[in-house]
């Protein structure tokens, strides 16, 4: 073993013995996990992408359905006694695949529409004669149910979809599989979904500064201010700029970089959301 592989399997070994302590033995908390999942990542144990992943994996269990689940003012739902080519027209203009169907009264949720099971029933030749005979069971649960016992309830029945109910009985709205599953790996994007568009992450302001997404990826900031910051460690500028401070920064902190200063506008316990970011030499 060379001198250089003896050290890797050195600084390895001793973060393996690190984690192993953290995870047996004395009891730790889950802020120390994930300080050193942040250093294996820091010695390129682990790339970036997968210290998100743990990360947003262990927030999960901290996360309940109310803090993610659409709202009902947003949610698409149909009326059971629509005429069929009402709600395929609804089921199109949406663009979604799984639908709420409520009764007369909207807090009265019958079932679960899939759209491949409406285009079944209209096309077939003994077609159903009402909606409800497509209608699959619907899974209510309250919002103060925790993330990751609604995503093991969801593998073992098999549903996508759940109602979320609310503390009156009323429906409150409703949470996806995908939606749980995004916050652990990132934004989900699908054939419905909008290209992203570049310029929507980066905002001019009337004063001369910039809001800044922090998914921003660094090439497109690099791009639009003629920077030169490097993307070989991190992919975007959140990643860079948090690693630069040396923690998960506040709302309202501060960092200068080059020509630029980067206010943190807003983040969470997980990550930096945006920053407002002001240019030397500009307006």
């Amino acid at each position: 073993m060379s001198e250089d592989d003896s050290s890797t399997h050195h600084e390895r070994r001793s973060w393996f013995d690190r984690i192993s302590s953290a995870l047996s033995g004395e009891p730790s908390t889950r802020e120390d996990l994930v300080e050193l999942l942040r250093d294996a990542q820091s010695d390129g144990l682990i790339e970036g992408d997968t210290l998100r992943m743990m990360e947003g994996a262990i927030a999960v269990s901290d996360m309940t359905v109310g803090d993610v689940m659409i709202s009902r003012s947003q949610m698409v739902s149909l009326p059971a006694e629509a005429r069929f080519l009402d709600l395929m027209k609804m089921v199109v203009e949406s663009g979604h695949s799984r639908f709420p169907v409520h009764g007369e009264d909207r807090d009265e949720i019958v079932g679960v529409l899939l759209a491949k099971d409406l285009l079944r029933g209209v096309v077939s030749d003994d077609g159903s004669a009402t909606i409800h005979e497509l209608l699959r069971p619907a899974l209510l649960v309250p919002a103060s149910k925790r993330l990751d016992l609604l995503l093991r309830e969801f593998r073992q029945s098999r549903n996508h979809m759940a109602i979320v109910i609310d503390e009156h009985g009323g429906v409150g709205g409703l949470i996806t599989i995908e939606d749980v599953l995004e916050q652990i790996v990132g934004e989900i994007d699908d054939e419905h979904d909008d290209a992203q568009d570049p310029d929507a992450l980066i905002a001019a302001q009337a004063d001369g500064q910039f809001v800044v997404d922090a998914l921003t990826p660094i090439a497109d900031f690099n791009e639009r201010f003629s920077a030169d910051f490097d993307d070989d460690e991190y992919d975007t500028i959140g990643g860079l700029v948090t690693a630069a401070i040396g923690h998960l920064p506040e709302a309202g902190e501060e960092l200068s970089l080059g020509r630029f200063v980067f206010r943190v506008a807003g983040a969470d316990a997980r990550r930096v959301h945006a920053f407002h970011v002001g240019v030397h030499g500009e307006a």
